[in-house]
């Protein structure tokens, strides 16, 4: 990869542990660092490993879906780390680690939904704004099914990742500028079609 684009220096703590993970994408070690913050950020690590992967995909496009499959199956391995910290674990570290980001209202919203509409709640969860650890602690805490946990993880995160790795395929480094610019923006948009399509699909049916 081009180490010209390594990013600029900050002296904003969180701003400088982005920048440390980012940097390693364009190193020989990429592949390891995505299936590290891939794993460690569904349970307690702060950074997500798209910023990983979008160079990543877009420098070696060829293996693209490869680096999008790496991610999904360890960020719902990891997941299933939170899933168990939310189980057993979740006085002793769950709050913890809730309070430490700040999420403790996220959390509720999250278990109230968890408490309704269980599957939809997870499958959602790759596509929000809120970081995936709160919703894999809720998970745990909540006591959800397992298997609907694991499946509805690998479907939303899945969804997520291949469609970055599709994008910078087709669109390359336009897309990945945009996407940077408006990820949020963009996940919030695709979270309200997504339940949309839930919900229209329930009326449907019914």
């Amino acid at each position: 990869m081009d180490k010209n684009q390594t990013p600029p220096k900050s002296r904003n703590p969180l701003r400088k542990l982005y920048n440390w993970v980012l940097h390693w994408a364009y190193t020989p070690y990429g592949v390891w660092a995505l299936i590290i913050t891939a794993f460690a950020e569904s349970s307690f690590f702060p950074v997500p490993p798209d910023i990983l992967l979008l160079p990543m995909a877009l420098s070696r496009r060829k293996k693209a879906f490869y680096y999008a499959f790496l991610t999904t199956i360890f960020s719902v391995s990891g997941g299933i780390l939170g899933f168990a910290i939310g189980l057993w674990l979740m006085d002793a570290i769950g709050i913890k680690l809730l309070e430490f980001y700040g999420a403790m209202d996220e959390f509720a919203k999250i278990s109230m939904l968890y408490n309704k509409y269980s599957a939809i709640a997870v499958a959602t969860a790759g596509f929000t704004p809120i970081p995936y650890k709160v919703f894999t602690i809720a998970a745990g805490a909540c006591k959800i099914n397992f298997t609907v946990f694991i499946l509805a993880s690998i479907v939303s995160r899945g969804a997520r990742y291949f469609i970055q790795a599709t994008l910078m395929v087709i669109f390359g480094q336009p897309i990945k500028k945009f996407i940077d610019k408006y990820f949020n923006l963009l996940s919030l948009a695709f979270f309200v079609l997504l339940i949309g399509g839930f919900i229209l699909i329930k009326y449907v049916i019914h």
